[in-house]
């Protein structure tokens, strides 16, 4: 990732978290994200637009702001309008996270209103993060990646590879041999994987921080955490903004 002198990213950033399956983990790349540009030494803005489970709002560390897009119990397009012009008015990283059902609606929005254009012609970089699971949900997950790279105009998507459920991998082949990364290379920025581990060792540990809703840092400092699980959550927290460094994001 490019940065200034003093170690922050160099240009006004906007991360959308988009994925039409529910429970594979969008919340939990939004956390990942914000934790990440935290590090970064970023101005960092962060948004919940999920109507059901605000579950990235509840991570008091990074101050969520959770945006209503219900009106009269149904999603309301317009109210996407305050989101945007709340991204248009801070500087820095702003970073989105959206439940399942807001996903179509969101893109659908994004798309109708050129709203990438829009961001780009007041200097911000629009990022597209879709999460593809393992397991039975990797079809349905696909789908929406798929979704997400045929209709983007840019070379902005990043893909988030959730081992929870099980390895993504077809018949033998890895993520980057699929039909759907094949094709759509071009529009493919980069891949993080959230390695499958020990469930009853780096998995349980996990399990207790993200029911805490804590980030890496707090569950590191906490007492609850015996020495060798927040040695385990270091491990992780290493390898995922590992990754996220070598992403091209300027």
């Amino acid at each position: 990732m490019a940065t200034t002198e003093n170690g922050k990213p160099r240009s006004n950033q906007a991360h959308f978290i988009l994925q039409g399956k529910g429970g594979v983990g969008k919340s939990l790349v939004s956390a990942i994200l914000g934790q990440y540009f935290h590090a970064r030494k970023a101005t960092l803005h962060c948004f919940d637009t999920d109507p059901v489970n605000a579950t990235f709002a509840q991570y008091q560390a990074l101050g969520a702001e959770h945006i209503n897009v219900l009106r009269r119990g149904a999603i309301h397009d317009k109210r996407f309008d305050e989101l945007i012009e709340k991204i248009c008015q801070v500087d820095g990283i702003c970073i989105v996270d959206t439940g399942a059902t807001t996903f179509v609606p969101l893109w659908n929005y994004i798309l109708e209103n050129e709203i990438l254009c829009f961001l780009a012609a007041r200097s911000r970089r629009v990022f597209v993060h879709s999460v593809v699971a393992g397991g039975q949900a990797m079809s349905d997950t696909l789908n929406g990646l798929e979704r997400l790279a045929e209709t983007t105009t840019e070379k902005n998507v990043i893909v988030w590879l959730n081992e929870f459920f099980g390895e993504v991998s077809k018949d033998g082949k890895p993520f980057e041999q699929f039909r759907v990364a094949e094709e759509q290379a071009h529009k493919l920025l980069g891949t993080v994987v959230i390695r499958e581990r020990n469930p009853n060792t780096y998995g349980d540990d996990m399990r207790q921080m993200l029911a805490s809703r804590l980030t890496f840092q707090e569950a590191i400092r906490l007492g609850e955490f015996s020495l060798v699980s927040k040695q385990r959550l270091e491990i992780i927290q290493r390898e995922l903004f590992e990754q996220l460094d070598r992403i091209e994001m300027e």
